[in-house]
């Protein structure tokens, strides 16, 4: 298995992003916004690469998702809560949810 840190320097760049907002529906809220901040850029990786691979955040999606954070994914299995975008992504897939997403660019 390829460590999580072998995977984000495969990624796509986040540094042009503030964030990547979720939306269900017509909802004008989004349901799960993903920060380029410290301790989640990693995510806001992630989630960015597979949004753009499948057009938002679906099961489908999500299940490329898990296996992009590698190692980390298991240990959100063993730990729930200890990764919340791990979290979000488990729970998205057991509902089928299809997200739009955006991508809000740096000021």
């Amino acid at each position: 298995m390829t460590s999580f840190q072998d995977t984000l320097a495969t990624l796509p760049a986040v540094d042009h992003l503030q964030r990547l907002e979720l939306y269900a529906g017509t909802d004008p809220q989004p349901v799960w916004v993903v920060e380029n901040r410290p301790g989640s850029q990693g995510s806001l990786a992630v989630y960015y690469k597979v949004c753009i691979d499948h057009g938002g955040l679906n099961p489908a999606a999500a299940r490329q998702a898990l296996a992009l954070y590698g190692e980390h994914t298991e240990a959100a299995r063993t730990r729930p809560g200890s990764h919340p975008n791990i979290d979000f992504l488990l729970r998205l897939i057991q509902r089928g949810d299809h997200l739009a997403a955006k991508a809000v660019p740096r000021d």
